[in-house]
């Protein structure tokens, strides 16, 4: 027994050496006392700032906090049973992300998912499996009632998230519809009253224009009501803007983003380090840093980074309550301003809010992020069910656009939250036409066999004006946005392009109009049976009526095209997929008219010699060749395609228009990608450094996985060779490094004789050592030790080992670029680990895999 007590093999048990620091201590129990590993556990639960103040917080150690972007609050624990509880909990504004839930007023849970970082599949899979486990455990009825219950769970869910989902685009639609028409006038019936259900049939005398109702004209009836007109635009605009900025979100520099709002002229992220480059952890966090980065969470559509949330990126606050409200809000007066912008991107965005919320429910989605994303993304595809009235259009979307992950029961899920949404929404009847489609246009003329070359012209020229678009929009914003008095106040840009766009809007017969409106009379057809088809004199009969009605339709496509690339990305609630579908729209009935004028003008051409002498005019209908053009302008927007081709044919009902509709949006896409490879989205996502790997772009791997890994550096790594006892600065020293490298979802390496014997995420290290009673002079136990003293059944503070993966993921460093990218698109994991003959080389993060990524895809497409 004297040999074993000083022999080399059993050293002395470092947990009698730490009991000194931990006697006097208030012990508690935790789920990680029983643990087998901490994947298959818990304990990785989120922990909020309370009024607990851990023992780190009196030290005079320098901290570096992740939390400064949101406010801390104290809440109710989230195992209360009660209703009403967690609908208070639900509704609370938590200035969180999809994840905020995870947490309780408890100082012994701890934050796994902060600001910025990304999710981890891996042990939220992990972790929903042994509870199902555990559930499917019990045998007896209550057990399946329970197991019942939990199944249910989901189509609850999904249900009462379409719902309120319907409820939010009703408030929006009523609202903005009787806003906007309040610049023209009033209804003596009602205020609250629109236009048009004052006066269904036409104009009437119960509508009352301003200069009626002022009974004065100082600088004459016309120019009165446009100054009222103009005054009450600019209003809107920045009382939109005003409650867009109650949405402001400071984030430290250290996050190394530029933007969050669809800010096209934000400055490239700031470089982060070259991991071969040595840095002492002093030098680190002596270097000056950048300004913070500022951002508005309810600008923009949000559609770009509901994307990246679903991919398993983390923004706080994003999916909040405040940001549903202010969203909501702000986008009636956004509309209602006349601005070039839509509402169906802001929907898609709400209704994730809507979904994230609703989660706050029931805990099997409040605690795990990946099965929260589920019914976010069947949420976000009843945004644009509701927006478009397309239920299959946003089935599709959630699929096509925003959803990373997309498995059958997602998908099924997805449909059932779009069908209850559209049918609430029937119910309300937002449009009072009892229809869920903002509009409906049926034409009764098939179309011919040699117009399928003009729809694929439209499809080649949409495309190209959509690319454009995108670089016109970018070019705008970083020569007009990075003036200094523009970017240090964004209320006096929304209000310079309301201005502008009051004064070119007015007096367009098109533009004057409302955007769905517009877009109806772009494709709408020439029905002869409808009294007021002709109202805007789209309908020309003989040949000389043409050049009028494609001269003003050219005016309104530059007028609306120019408006529509200087309003995106104001601070205002702002959509791009009905601004661009107009434009294209009017481009499209331009073109249809220009068709019909050739057809007139060689009506002894064979090839169409019949359709010149069929009924009034020609057979062409210019309706068709607008509701072409605004699908295949949105593809080369958004690179839409399935999506835009089913959301098309459920707004026209007509199944003789999909092979038109399907090659035009084919075509448009070839054209797009062709000119720029990005949508406008992936723009932004690109821009903005999110670490989001793009599933539906794989550049050709040529290397293997040693070109990204760097070098091993001693500060990114705790080699326990010598003895597992690591002293807790000498930790803290290197979770500022991993910190100030940007990488707060890291984790490092746990070495013995250069072997990886386990791996500790950043997130975990941080709560071990801010919980340690002393972290000056604590020594942390990082390997399990055989103990020859008894344990007393309290918990060591000290020791880290229930923190740590002891199976972290590792591939030889010869491993090919295609199973590193499949590691990290299909296992969604943050970091892989790698190994050269068994030993430890380095460790490869996600967002150094993005970016190797993204320069190989811009090196690849500049070559080719």
């Amino acid at each position: 027994m004297e040999e074993s007590n000083h022999g080399a093999s059993v050293p002395t048990s470092p947990i009698a050496q730490r009991r000194q620091h931990t006697r006097n201590l208030h012990r508690h129990n935790s789920s990680g006392d029983t643990e087998q590993t901490p994947l298959l556990t818990v304990t990785r639960s989120r922990r909020l700032q309370s009024g607990y103040v851990s023992p780190r917080q009196n030290s005079a150690h320098p901290t570096f906090t992740r939390n400064q972007s949101y406010a801390g609050k104290t809440y109710e624990p989230n195992n209360l049973d009660q209703v009403a509880a967690r609908l208070i909990q639900a509704l609370s504004d938590r200035q969180e992300s999809t994840n905020e839930t995870k947490s309780t007023g408890y100082a012994d849970e701890r934050v796994w998912y902060d600001q910025f970082t990304s999710t981890d599949w891996v042990h939220d899979n992990i972790a929903d499996a042994h509870r199902v486990k555990a559930l499917r455990s019990r045998r007896d009825l209550w057990g399946r009632i329970f197991a019942t219950w939990d199944a249910s769970q989901g189509w609850i869910l999904s249900a009462l998230s379409g719902f309120l989902i319907a409820v939010a685009a009703y408030i929006v639609n009523v609202s903005e519809s009787t806003a906007f028409d309040w610049k023209d006038g009033y209804c003596t019936k009602g205020f609250f009253i629109s236009e048009a259900k004052c006066c269904p049939h036409g104009p009437c005398t119960a509508w009352r224009t301003w200069s009626e109702a002022l009974r004065a004209h100082p600088f004459g009836e016309l120019w009165t009501e446009f100054a009222i007109y103009l005054a009450l635009a600019i209003f809107f605009s920045c009382a939109a803007c005003a409650l867009t900025l109650t949405t402001k979100t400071i984030v430290p520099s250290a996050y190394q983003l530029s933007t969050l709002d669809e800010n096209l002229a934000a400055d490239s992220p700031p470089r982060m380090a070259n991991s071969d480059e040595v840095h002492s952890p002093r030098q680190v966090i002596e270097a000056k840093e950048s300004p913070p980065m500022v951002y508005y969470s309810a600008a923009g559509s949000g559609v770009a980074e509901v994307r990246v949330i679903l991919s398993g990126f983390v923004l706080h606050g994003f999916l909040g309550l405040k940001t549903l409200l202010v969203k909501t809000a702000a986008l009636i007066f956004a509309v209602a301003s006349g601005l070039s912008l839509g509402k169906e991107g802001p929907y898609v965005h709400i209704a994730a809010c809507v979904g994230n919320i609703a989660c706050r429910l029931f805990s099997k989605y409040d605690h795990n992020d990946a099965k929260r994303r589920e019914v976010l993304s069947a949420a976000a595809s009843a945004g644009v069910a509701v927006a478009f009235g397309a239920p299959l259009g946003g089935v599709l979307f959630g699929l096509e656009e925003v959803s990373y992950y997309f498995p059958a029961k997602t998908l099924f899920r997805s449909f059932f939250c779009c069908i209850i949404a559209c049918l609430t929404l029937k119910f309300l009847n937002p449009y009072g036409t009892h229809k869920i489609v903002m509009f409906q246009v049926r034409y009764s003329v098939d179309w011919e066999w040699f117009e399928l070359g003009s729809f694929i012209m439209v499809g080649i020229i949409c495309g190209a004006v959509g690319a454009f678009f995108i670089k016109a929009s970018k070019y705008w914003a970083k020569s007009f946005r990075r003036i200094k008095i523009i970017k240090n106040y964004p209320m006096l840009e929304v209000a310079l392009v309301a201005l502008v766009t009051g004064l070119m809007s007015y007096w367009n017969v098109f533009t004057h109009l409302p955007v769905a409106k517009l877009l109806l009379n772009a494709a709408a057809p020439c029905d002869p049976d409808d009294a007021d088809r002709d109202q805007l004199g789209l309908c020309p009969s003989r040949i000389e009526e043409i050049p009028p009605v494609v001269a003003s339709l050219f005016a309104a496509f530059l007028i609306k095209g120019f408006l529509t690339t200087i309003t995106f990305g104001i601070k205002v609630p702002a959509g791009i997929y009905m601004p661009s579908m107009v434009v294209g729209g009017l481009l499209g009935r331009l073109i249809g008219h220009m068709v019909q004028w050739v057809v007139f003008r060689f009506p002894d051409v064979p090839i169409w010699a019949a359709c010149a002498r069929s009924g009034e005019g020609t057979c062409i209908q210019p309706g068709v060749y607008g509701l072409i053009a605004a699908g295949s302008m949105m593809c080369g927007v958004t690179r839409l395609s399935l999506t835009l081709a089913v959301i098309l044919f459920e707004l026209t009902g007509s199944l003789d228009y999909v092979l038109p509709f399907s090659l035009a949006i084919l075509v448009a896409k070839w054209t797009a990608d062709g000119i720029e490879p990005n949508s406008i989205y992936d723009l932004l996502t690109n821009m903005n450094s999110y670490p989001f790997l793009d599933i539906k772009h794989k550049p050709i791997f040529t290397s293997d996985l040693a070109t990204i890994v760097p070098r091993v550096r001693r500060e990114r790594v705790i080699d326990i060779t010598n003895s597992p006892l690591v002293p807790a600065t000498d930790l803290r020293s290197k979770l500022t490094v991993l910190h100030r490298a940007g990488e707060l979802d890291g984790g490092l390496p746990i070495l013995r004789n250069d072997v990886l014997v386990g791996l500790i995420p950043a997130p975990d290290l941080e709560y071990a050592l801010d919980n340690l009673p002393d972290e000056e002079t604590s020594l942390c136990l990082m390997a399990n030790v055989p103990r020859i003293d008894e344990d007393d059944g309290e918990v060591d503070p000290t020791d880290f080992t229930p923190y740590i993966d002891p199976a972290p993921v590792a591939l030889d460093i010869h491993s090919p670029m295609d199973l590193v990218y499949e590691c990290f698109s299909k296992l969604g994991l943050r970091y892989i680990c790698v190994l050269r003959d068994g030993k430890y080389a380095g460790m490869t993060h996600k967002k150094s895999f993005v970016k190797y990524m993204r320069e190989l895809l811009q090196e690849q497409h500049g070559g080719s």
